[in-house]
């Protein structure tokens, strides 16, 4: 019992928090445009300019938000004004390090644009970031689903994807609701 409380400490101690900007300098852009995660690392998306999303897909859909086997990561729309103070932010947890994960803007045309993001994405082969992005440019804009807007449950337990909601996501979220400022960009 001991062995296993000190290897879960241990563990919860190696996790890194990798950072991701979405739209800085008013780019159509995630920076970095993918990562390497390992099991238990948080990536942090902090929303810097405009109207964007974090919303989950497929490889074989890029611009369409993945529903099957079940609802993917959807940080909704966030949006930031142009003078703002404070950024919103959304993260979750990777659960899964084998298995990479595709991310698109659901702004309508955004995706078609290449704003799209990849988790652990091959480095060779035909799943790789650059085949995602490919895909994502030649995608149809009138498939592309958008955001749904849902978060994970604000109790602070993961929705079935793996999605916590930061309290800065949600404090951002309640001054943008508060400013009546959802106009899409």
């Amino acid at each position: 019992m001991l062995f296993f409380a000190l290897a879960t400490l241990v563990s919860a101690a190696s996790a890194a928090t990798i950072t991701v900007q979405v739209g800085a300098n008013g780019t159509l852009a995630y920076n970095p445009t993918s990562v390497t995660a390992a099991q238990g690392d948080e990536i942090v998306f902090q929303f810097l300019a405009k109207n964007h999303t974090v919303t989950q897909s497929t490889f074989a859909a890029p611009c369409d938000i993945m529903t099957t086997p079940m609802a993917g990561i959807d940080s909704g729309f966030q949006f930031v004004a142009p003078n703002a103070t404070q950024i919103p932010q959304y993260s979750f947890t990777v659960n899964n390090a084998t298995t990479p994960l595709w991310f698109f803007c659901a702004q309508t045309g955004h995706c078609q644009k290449g704003m799209v993001f990849a988790v652990n994405a091959a480095t060779t082969g035909a799943k790789t970031f650059s085949a995602f992005q490919t895909a994502a440019m030649g995608a149809s804009a009138n498939t592309s689903t958008a955001a749904s807007g849902s978060a994970p449950s604000a109790s602070g337990t993961a929705a079935p994807s793996g999605a916590l909601m930061t309290r800065a996501s949600v404090v951002g979220m309640l001054a943008v609701a508060a400013a009546g400022a959802f106009t899409l960009l």
